[in-house]
């Protein structure tokens, strides 16, 4: 039923946008320097003040979805060092979780649809790489839910993956 699909759409997301809490070995962090981003038609734009960390890339079906990729590309902020610069009005915000209180979602650009941040209790807490302007200084550290990639898909060698999400 439509409502199991979203029950499911609504776990994967929540389980990728909860990893961001668990420590992986230890997270890359890019330079801290001011870093600019932006959505595909332009309209809305931020800065971090700060440090981009902990670069993931999420091989779920609904990442796939929600960044129209292969994969998500994302990185956490602290949410003290994220502002908007220009369109905040122009976001579209979706909780990934329809049916608990998680607090999770992501937000979009209204007009051209660029998925441009992840979301905890209404604060930025993570970015997607693609919609940065500069370059954070950071690599991907780990592929989540390469079990449920796309067969067409390629996972390269030599980096750390997990078929699932990460364990604590």
């Amino acid at each position: 039923s439509d409502k199991d699909k979203l029950q499911i759409a609504s776990t994967l997301i929540l389980m990728f946008l909860k990893a961001t809490v668990l420590s992986i070995g230890s997270p890359s962090q890019g330079a801290a320097m001011p870093i600019t981003g932006e959505c595909f038609c332009g309209s809305v734009q931020y800065r971090i003040n700060g440090r981009v960390k902990d670069a993931r890339s999420c091989h779920c079906s609904r990442c796939r979805k929600a960044f129209s990729s292969q994969a998500s590309a994302y990185a956490l902020v602290d949410a003290d060092d994220f502002e908007w610069l220009n369109g905040e009005h122009m976001l579209t915000n979706f909780l990934t979780d329809q049916t608990s209180d998680s607090g999770f979602g992501m937000s979009f650009c209204s007009t051209c649809g660029s998925t441009l941040c992840g979301t905890y209790k209404g604060k930025v807490h993570g970015i997607t790489l693609g919609c940065l302007n500069d370059d954070p200084q950071i690599e991907i550290g780990y592929h989540l839910y390469v079990g449920s990639k796309a067969s067409w898909e390629v996972i390269p060698q030599d980096v750390t993956a997990y078929q699932e999400g990460p364990t604590e």
